[in-house]
C-alpha cells in the first residue's frame, strides 16, 4: 500500500489481526472526506469515524475516537480566523457549500483556485494582523490565474488588466513604479486582507459560484472583522463592493469607496488616492503603514 496521503494527524485503524498505520482521516481542501482511492473509505457517523479498508471486507470496520482528528466542518485556516469564524463552519449553508464542491470535483469538473488556495487569503493574513480590506468579486477563472487573492494572479502568469490599473494609480500617487508580476503576497504579509466575495469559480465559467453561499461566509466575515476590530481601511471599488459598506461599522473603520479598476470603467478608478489615504489612516493610528512597492 501506499504512504498515506499527509493532509491531516495520522492515527491507528485495526483491521483483522493487523495494525495499519496510516493517517486514516483524508480530508480535502474543501472540508469534506474523500474515497482513499482504491484502499478505503473514510465515513462520519456521529461522534465517530469509521474506516472501511478495501482489503478486510469482513473484519474491515472500526470506529476510531476522532478526538485528535481534524472534524468534518474545519477548514484549513489559520488560528485566529478559525477562532473568529467558528460558528460560521458549523452551520447549514457552509457544509453545503463544500458538499457542493466535493460533487463538482467528483463530476470532473475544475474549480479555481486550486484547493489549498480557497482560503489563501485567511492563511496569508491572520485575524490579528488586518490593518487593509481590499474586496473583490470573483476569482479569475483561467488557468493558473486564481491564487486565492483578490486581483492578484501568481509570478509567471500575465498581470490583468485591472491589476494594471491599479498599478498605474500606485505609481501616478506613489511615484512606484510597476512590479513585472501580479503576485499580492507581499502586500498580505503586510496586513492587506485580498477578500474575494466568492472563495471558488468554476473554470472558464465565470459568477459559476455565486449562488452556493460563499457571499452568506464572507459577509459574515466582514461583519466580524467590523465587530471585533479597530481602525480598519476598507478598499470599495465598483458597485458590488461598495454594496458591502451596510455591513461595515463606519464609526468604528475608516470606508473608501472608488470606481472599480477595470478598464471598462475608463479611468474612473485613476486619482482616488487610496493608497496614499490608507497608510495616513494607519498612521494617525499608530499602525506600520503598508509598502505598496512589489518590485522584487
Amino acid at each position: 500500500m501506499p504512504a498515506a496521503p499527509k493532509f491531516c494527524d495520522p492515527d491507528w485503524a485495526r483491521t483483522s489481526n493487523r495494525l495499519l498505520r496510516r493517517q486514516v482521516l483524508y480530508p480535502l481542501s474543501y472540508g469534506t472526506f474523500f474515497r482513499w482511492q482504491k484502499y478505503g473509505t473514510c465515513v462520519i457517523i456521529s461522534n465517530m469515524v469509521t474506516f472501511r479498508h478495501a482489503y478486510f471486507p469482513r473484519t474491515n470496520i472500526r470506529k476510531i475516537n476522532k478526538q485528535n482528528m481534524t472534524p468534518v466542518n474545519n477548514v484549513q485556516i489559520e488560528e485566529g480566523w478559525k477562532n473568529a469564524l467558528s460558528q460560521e463552519f458549523q452551520q447549514p449553508y457552509f457544509a453545503a457549500i463544500k458538499s457542493f464542491l466535493l460533487t463538482e470535483k467528483q463530476a470532473g469538473k475544475t474549480i479555481y483556485p486550486p484547493g489549498p488556495l480557497i482560503f489563501n487569503a485567511f492563511n496569508k493574513t491572520p485575524f490579528e494582523a488586518v490593518k487593509v480590506v481590499i474586496l473583490g468579486q470573483d476569482p479569475y477563472h483561467n488557468p493558473g490565474e486564481a491564487m486565492g487573492l483578490c486581483f492578484s494572479v501568481p509570478k509567471g502568469v500575465k498581470t490583468p488588466p485591472s491589476l494594471l490599473n491599479i498599478y498605474k494609480e500606485i505609481k501616478n500617487s506613489l511615484g512606484i513604479e510597476a512590479p513585472a508580476h501580479g503576485d499580492l503576497s507581499r502586500w498580505a504579509d503586510q496586513g492587506v486582507l485580498l477578500l474575494n466575495a466568492m472563495l471558488t469559480v468554476e473554470a472558464r465559467k465565470p459568477a459559476s459560484h455565486q449562488k452556493i453561499g460563499w457571499q452568506t461566509f464572507t459577509d459574515a466575515v466582514i461583519r466580524c472583522l467590523s465587530e471585533q476590530k479597530q481602525g480598519l481601511v476598507f478598499m470599495l471599488w465598483g458597485n458590488f463592493a461598495r454594496s458591502k459598506k451596510v455591513l461595515i461599522d463606519s464609526s468604528r473603520h475608516h470606508v473608501l469607496e472608488a470606481a472599480h479598476p477595470s478598464p471598462l470603467a475608463g479611468d474612473a478608478f485613476q486619482g482616488c488616492g487610496h493608497f496614499i489615504k490608507a497608510n495616513e489612516m494607519l498612521s494617525r493610528q499608530g499602525k506600520t503603514p503598508i509598502n505598496w512597492d512589489l518590485r522584487d
